[in-house]
């Protein structure tokens, strides 16, 4: 029987047990007028509190548990600056190509500017840039990854092609027919750079208060006003960047995205003999299937794992043990140790699997669905959104901007992924007999 280790309560997940440079923060009391409020204390937020206070405009970030609390501390740590789903060329083709360009440019200097600012900044996260691997599972997912490395490589993006036996050496896992790599990605902390991002941000003015949810947004005379159980923020702009944890707050943004939960694991420690053998350079891994195989180690050789379910009762005691079984599986590890953590958290994913910024009213914006590219897009959407508080029409920017676009039925189609998991199981498992 795998034991697993329960975190504290204030700890939502093994990135929050275990990061060194926690600080409290006070909830807010009384009143404050600032240019920019911003609810929600991610990554999003952070970077936007950082860009917009260094321009010189006084911003309160509002969070209403702790910092990093929701997806922005839940996920697996990659820094990876590519689209989830979409590649450059049909980007082109769903935006057209003056939109799409500065779309595809946005994100692929996205992994740069988280890199940049941890060197900047001095922030203590673990940070490792070695680059990013896509194993190819299937002949057809192969030839669609040299379709997708050649597109970014001739945009001048670090992008490598990989045999199979490159990829047996990167990454010690066997099986696939090839793959490819950007360079320019990398794995870090998510908890100890979003709280390097909080630092860094109050270093430029901005000022942060935990456990302080916001229970309504009204339009002011002069901007908007925002109430907490404890007190109330005037701000000319608002920004909500709180993605699939906003809860009842605004009730028209739910209805636009696919709430997504995703489990995480992470093992003990493993033997050095074994971790010699496993990104041996540090990267991280995510592969072609449909069922996406994702894994990558700690800085304390912990390998990390994630994965969906498909029903819920039950799914917090089944699903870790389930990933963990996927994973001794395909990278051959009949012994591998015990879990030692396990949590899991929501990500908003949106119908195009692309990031969006939404019109929400005059000086009101939300900007969320990242779609498991979270760290780097959304520290770069901290950041031209920037210029939006700054004063920049949010139609300039180089996101998808509009009003709410609510998907029809969503209160049954909200599901599907779930829904759809044993079919694209089904069709992985049909990939792979195909090879042979």
């Amino acid at each position: 029987m795998n034991a697993v280790v329960r975190q504290e309560a204030h700890d939502a997940s093994l990135w929050h047990a275990v990061s060194r440079n926690r600080r409290d923060r006070p909830a807010l009391q009384g009143g404050l007028d600032v240019d920019l409020a911003i609810v929600g204390g991610g990554f999003v937020g952070l970077s936007t509190a950082l860009h917009a206070a260094g321009r010189g405009l006084s911003v309160a970030v509002l969070e209403a548990e702790i910092i990093a609390w929701g997806a922005t501390g839940r996920n697996a740590g990659f820094v990876v600056p590519n689209f989830a789903k979409m590649d450059p060329d049909s980007i082109l083709a769903h935006l057209g190509p003056e939109r799409g360009e500065r779309l595809i440019d946005f994100a692929a200097g996205s992994a740069d500017l988280v890199f940049e600012l941890i060197r900047r900044h001095g922030i203590d996260c673990d940070a490792v840039r070695n680059g990013w691997i896509q194993p190819a599972h299937s002949p057809a997912a192969f030839e669609k990854v040299k379709s997708r490395a050649g597109q970014w490589a001739r945009r001048g993006r670090p992008a490598v092609m990989l045999d199979r036996h490159d990829v047996e050496a990167l990454t010690g896992a066997r099986g696939y027919v090839g793959g490819w790599m950007d360079r320019s990605a990398g794995v870090l902390n998510p908890v100890a750079y979003a709280r390097g991002l909080a630092d860094a941000a109050e270093k430029a003015g901005a000022r942060i208060f935990e456990r302080t949810r916001v229970t309504s947004i009204d339009r002011a005379a002069d901007g908007w006003s925002l109430k907490t159980p404890s007190g109330a923020v005037r701000a000319a702009k608002v920004l909500v960047a709180t993605n699939a944890y906003g809860g009842p707050l605004s009730p028209t943004l739910r209805r636009t995205y696919f709430p997504l939960k995703i489990f995480q694991i992470a093992t003990a420690p493993l033997p050095r003999d074994i971790r010699s053998r496993l990104l041996p350079g540090g990267q991280g891994v995510g592969d072609t299937r449909r069922n996406l195989f994702t894994f990558r180690f700690d800085a304390d050789n912990r390998l990390i794992s994630g994965g969906m379910h498909i029903f819920e009762p039950g799914a917090d005691a089944r699903v870790p043990q389930a990933i963990r079984r996927r994973l001794a599986r395909h990278l051959d590890l009949p012994d591998l140790p015990a879990l030692a953590f396990s949590w899991s958290g929501i990500a908003a994913v949106d119908p195009d699997f692309l990031p969006r910024l939404v019109d929400l009213g005059a000086g009101l914006i939300a900007g969320f669905a990242c779609n498991g590219r979270g760290i780097a897009m959304t520290t770069a959407m901290g950041k031209v959104l920037a210029d939006w508080a700054s004063g920049a029409n949010a139609r300039d920017l180089p996101l998808p901007f509009g009003p709410p676009s609510p998907i029809p039925l969503h209160s049954v189609v909200r599901y599907a992924p779930n829904m759809l998991l044993p079919w694209s199981m089904l069709r992985d498992r049909l990939d792979h007999a195909s090879k042979g």
